[in-house]
């Protein structure tokens, strides 16, 4: 009689679940950006005008961008502590305490078996997300102020594309990978069909929706591919553990990044508008990140390489290999009676 955890439709209350969970959290990262006009906006307007319909001074906290920008660091580094305890609790819990105690020795000491390409997937991990989520957290600001004739509401939609374009393709883009592989292979061109993003942001006039959907799709396929690559290069007791030190390592550079996009943009609350060589500035280290995100994929696929090519097996060939397996058993029964036939009749022979 299968398990609960076996049916089909227990697995998908799991999923269910854990899809709202997922929604909260990203909820709760993001709308800040829709806000950032009144994080930033001034205490007080006692000298607002009206021009055209549109007030010149938005009323808020008072904010600078660099106080703005460490709200997102203090939240991923909370993050990054948080999920090294939790991956630990998942791998181990139901244990008692003594034996917990001891494990939690005991796996400090296996984070240093982690192979190298693990390590590598990490890295390839925190510089593909430090050029998303930084982004996503000033790209409504910026499109008001690079592109003066969008209102924030409208910003607002435009910085949204990013999740609106990857809700759509996300499904269909994770089955596409289970069915082709090549999990490596799609890590490097999510980093390099990203680079034209930022350029396009730093020093073109294109409109920011086409650059935003863009993003929106190289995101998709990095998070179908990245993250679940981790299980095919870490031992299956290590799983949450390795999860959670890849999410931590993932925010711990993201919060860094919000600080150095705090300091690029300037510490003046009084501005009401960033100047836009600050913003290229912004995006040039985005483009950085990218770069960066390239190297450790490549560098990622070579060692892959060299250790059996586990990340980039195809699904045609990892089917392959399983028909294989499962004839080695029968192949070695058919061997075997044949060698007591023989066997038999040598021994007839020599009794004859």
């Amino acid at each position: 009689m299968a398990q609960p955890a076996e049916k089909a439709y227990y697995r998908f209350v799991v999923l269910f679940f854990n899809c709202l969970l997922t929604f909260g959290s990203y909820f709760c990262f993001d709308i800040p950006s829709v806000l950032q006009d009144q994080f930033q906006g001034n205490l007080t307007c006692p000298n607002a005008t009206v021009i055209n319909g549109t007030v010149d001074c938005v009323e808020g906290l008072g904010m600078t961008p660099q106080q703005y920008n460490l709200l997102y660091a203090i939240y991923a580094w909370t993050n990054a502590v948080v999920v090294i305890l939790a991956g630990f609790l998942i791998d181990k819990l139901g244990n008692r305490f003594g034996v917990f105690l001891f494990s939690f020795l005991c796996r400090i000491q296996d984070v240093k078996l982690l192979s190298v390409t693990y390590w590598l997937l990490v890295l390839t991990i925190m510089f593909f997300y430090n050029g998303i989520f930084p982004f996503i957290a000033d790209a409504s600001k910026f499109i008001q102020d690079k592109y003066s004739y969008y209102s924030q509401k409208e910003a607002a939609y435009i910085a949204g594309a990013v999740y609106d374009s990857s809700l759509v393709l996300s499904a269909s883009v994770g089955i596409l990978i289970d069915y082709v592989g090549l999990r490596g292979v799609f890590a490097v061109a999510c980093a390099v069909l990203t680079l034209p993003v930022f350029g396009l942001l730093a020093f073109t006039f294109v409109p920011p929706l086409v650059s935003t959907i863009w993003l929106g799709v190289t995101y998709s396929f990095a998070a179908a591919s990245m993250w679940p690559s981790i299980p095919l290069v870490v031992p299956q007791a290590t799983l949450g553990t390795a999860m959670g030190l890849a999410t931590s390592v993932q925010m711990i550079g993201i919060g860094i990044s919000n600080l150095v996009v705090g300091q690029i943009l300037g510490t003046k609350s009084s501005e009401t508008k960033i100047p836009l060589w600050r913003w290229q500035r912004m995006m040039i280290f985005m483009l950085a990140n990218t770069i960066s995100c390239i190297v450790t994929s490549v560098l990622l696929n070579v060692v892959d390489h060299r250790q059996g090519g586990t990340l980039n097996k195809t699904t045609k060939k990892s089917g392959q290999e399983q028909r294989d397996l499962d004839r080695e058993p029968l192949t070695q029964a058919e061997e075997e009676p044949n060698e007591q036939d023989g066997d038999a009749v040598q021994s007839r022979s020599i009794n004859s």
